[in-house]
């Protein structure tokens, strides 16, 4: 058996993936220069077989890749999992632990391509989301959302493959991957705000393993996690899985936390916008309140309308 200073640090195979693990290792092995750090990918049925109807199997992309990755994890077969937490569910997987919030990246959603305020009438955008789609309706019910899944590269490529104005992705995945000159507009979250706890790693460990929180503790972010945790409550009080329009984003300042949440319906029509401002401290809280704001000005009609519309292939 490998030296107990040896640990295996699992994640999904796309380039993101990687980048994110690089993103994660480099200040840990820079803290504890005696241990060893062997990155290992899991090359996911998802990643292997996108053609497969995802939704046919009850599943979205992100979860199907999230759980196998953590199943990796429960095998014993890596010791920390690095995930996208946006992609996690909020309940977590039994046996599984989030140990650690690592600094965010830009939380935003980007447009490629052609800057936001010169699309064109009738523009067509590349995306899957259900909330990008809703969100885009909202603001320019001429637009036309056509649907591009798979990882970022090939996404842009097929965006100009089919002659799009632009995609929706996350601003930290071009980030990450050095792409950032391929955005044409960072959203902005007032307008368009982005997906609970998007730009945020995700470090799962195994419950029986809390011996390794020490171990991951310089990485940890306050600020980061207390907009997770606002983000992620507000999530879970509107049993929102990752296919649901609702955009959160939660900014710090000081010891003051401010929530900005919208849930759309899914053709645009309308929308249900609230905010909250609380101690950081009470970030759960502050989530867990804002959506009985949102849930009390109408939000579970809109969501209800989702949940009973089966989802697009």
């Amino acid at each position: 058996s490998m030296s107990k200073n040896t640990l295996l640090i699992g994640s999904r195979g796309s380039h993101l993936a990687k980048a994110m693990v690089r993103e994660f290792l480099t200040p840990l092995r820079a803290a504890h220069p005696t241990h060893t750090f062997k990155q290992r990918t899991i090359m996911t049925s998802g990643d292997k077989d996108r053609v497969t109807s995802l939704q046919a199997l009850g599943k979205s992309l992100t979860s199907i890749f999230a759980t196998q990755v953590e199943e990796t994890l429960l095998r014993g077969e890596v010791d920390i999992a690095v995930h996208s937490l946006k992609d996690l569910p909020t309940a977590p997987t039994p046996g599984t632990l989030l140990a650690i919030t690592p600094a965010r990246e830009d939380p935003r959603d980007a447009l490629t391509g052609t800057p936001w305020d010169q699309l064109p009438h009738g523009a067509r955008i590349g995306t899957s989301s259900t909330r990008r789609v809703a969100q885009l309706k909202h603001l320019r019910p001429d637009i036309t959302t056509v649907p591009i899944r798979g990882n970022v590269p090939p996404r842009l490529r097929k965006a100009r493959e089919l002659g799009l104005s632009g995609c929706l992705l996350a601003s930290s995945g071009l980030r990450r991957l050095g792409l950032a000159d391929e955005i044409g507009t960072d959203m902005d979250p007032a307008l368009y705000p982005p997906s609970p706890a998007q730009g945020i790693l995700g470090v799962q460990i195994r419950e029986t393993d809390r011996h390794l929180l020490e171990l991951l503790h310089p990485l940890h972010d306050p600020v980061s996690h207390a907009e997770a945790t606002a983000e992620r409550s507000l999530l879970a009080e509107l049993h929102g899985g990752c296919s649901v329009p609702i955009g959160a984003l939660a900014r710090v300042t000081g010891d003051r936390l401010t929530l900005d949440a919208q849930v759309t319906s899914v053709d645009g029509t309308r929308t249900v916008r609230a905010d909250t401002t609380g101690p950081a401290t009470s970030a759960a809280e502050l989530g867990k309140h804002l959506a009985h704001t949102l849930l009390d000005q109408g939000a579970e009609e809109l969501l209800s309308q989702v949940r009973a519309t089966p989802p697009t292939t």
